[in-house]
């Protein structure tokens, strides 16, 4: 049959629907033929191999394995556009030397905490740890939406990095004694690792305070060199073996009640990467920070149990006279830091305004609900 024809047979609707069919389908077969990729109109797509360092031991659960999990995310979503070799502390460089290892470019990531860095920048602990602060919900909330996150990323410019929140620890507990407190004045003389401002307000009630890495913890408290020492919770812990040569375990974690991990990024390497696989280590930092709490608390919870059964290890609240005591001491430590340092003042006042607010939706949300359970 002839094209001709075979058109004049059909009905005026079934022409308009044929001739609609041929020009979609002409247009789609153009749109083929000249589609050109990003990747072959500009040549094969540029990749990108990152070294990161962190400020945990090798093979260190949830900590370590967490930033090598975010690695592999990475190189994943990226479709293997950014590879990142991972670098445990004192791999490539010390523990806490990673601050500075990111800042001089000598690698493009870090993975630690910020209150390891208070020498440096004082106003970056309200970033990490803040005794009697925010948990770990409110701390998220005030870095991704309440503008936390801005003006940590203006105390770090300066430095040439670009960080973001990385994982959050929960509420650690108060740490490992090697005797029992039962006054403020137990804690005269004691010698004691702990970071941040928690180490200052301590230093003020007599302690001598010492900022050790991961690493060197176990053998310090095992010779002596320190009396105590708190690190994280029941399960990370206990994996370092501080139950056999400590028999005090103290709660609650006051001076970290939500401590931030930090991703951070040599501000140059991060300029230098396109829009997509910024979008693409931005989305999977915020799912290692989910993860890391996430993992925290399970685990946590069920190391408690085991360190129940071990009859020689005490689990005791600090008393409240000791409690109150140090609340006092970290009202005047915050005072006087803000009294001499202007970024401490712009963001304590920030975080303090935050956490009132939080405090007064908390109280009738989740503090309420748990109240309700006991």
């Amino acid at each position: 049959m002839k094209k001709s024809d075979f058109m004049s047979q059909l009905t005026p609707l079934k022409k308009i629907i044929l001739i609609v069919s041929f020009t979609i389908i002409a247009s789609c077969n153009s749109s083929s033929d000249n589609a050109i990729s990003p990747a072959s109109s500009n040549g094969p797509a540029k990749t990108f191999t990152w070294k990161m360092v962190t400020a945990w031991p090798p093979n260190f659960p949830i900590f370590q394995e967490g930033a090598e999990q975010l690695a592999k995310n990475i190189e994943v979503m990226s479709n293997g556009r950014l590879k990142i070799q991972v670098f445990a502390g004192g791999q490539l460089v010390p523990a806490l030397e990673v601050f500075d290892a990111v800042s001089q470019g000598t690698v493009q990531m870090g993975h630690a905490t910020a209150q390891f860095w208070a020498g440096k920048i004082p106003a970056a602990q309200f970033m990490s740890a803040m005794p009697f602060g925010m948990t770990a919900n409110g701390m998220n909330a005030w870095l991704y939406e309440g503008g936390g996150l801005a003006l940590w990323r203006e105390l770090y410019e300066p430095f040439n990095l670009f960080p973001f929140p990385a994982g959050n620890t929960g509420v650690q507990m108060g740490g490992w004694f090697r005797h029992k407190i039962e006054t403020i004045d137990d804690l005269k003389g004691l010698k004691m690792r702990i970071p941040g401002l928690g180490s200052q307000v301590l230093a003020k009630a007599g302690v001598t305070t010492r900022l050790l890495a991961g690493g060197e913890i176990y053998t310090a408290l095992e010779r002596g060199i320190i009396d105590a020492t708190e690190w994280a919770a029941p399960f990370h812990d206990m994996r370092f073996g501080f139950p056999k040569i400590a028999k005090y375990y103290y709660y609650p974690g006051w001076h970290e009640p939500g401590t931030v991990l930090e991703l951070i990024i040599n501000r140059q390497a991060w300029t230098n990467l396109p829009k997509d696989l910024q979008k693409i280590i931005e989305v999977a930092t915020r799912s290692l920070n989910q993860w890391i709490y996430a993992e925290s608390e399970a685990l946590n919870s069920k190391a408690l149990q085991k360190l129940k059964q071990q009859k020689d290890i005490k689990i005791l609240p600090f008393p409240p006279e000791v409690i109150k005591e140090i609340k006092r001491l970290t009202q005047e430590t915050l005072t006087q830091e803000a009294a001499k340092d202007s970024a401490f003042a712009k963001v304590y006042k920030a975080y303090k305004t935050f956490q009132i607010e939080h405090a007064r939706w908390n109280t009738i949300s989740e503090e309420a609900y748990n109240q309700s359970l006991r």
